[in-house]
């Protein structure tokens, strides 16, 4: 007869799995903003600026 033991409650895995879930969506919307806070940097410049850095306008949405 084999008996498999293990120290983790159940609801440990879940709380886990939760844990994981939060995690993942804090660093989506995070990422996001990071993006959006860029975009209306770079929309904020000149296009003088933006040459010196080697975009145009329609370069700003890609970056």
């Amino acid at each position: 007869m084999a008996v498999y033991e293990t120290s983790r409650s159940l609801n440990e895995g879940v709380r886990a799995d939760t844990r994981g879930f939060f995690a993942s969506l804090f660093g989506a919307i995070a990422a996001w903003n990071d993006r959006r806070v860029t975009r209306n940097a770079l929309s904020s410049l000149t296009a003088r600026e933006l040459e010196d850095i080697g975009l145009t306008r329609g370069d700003i949405y890609n970056v």
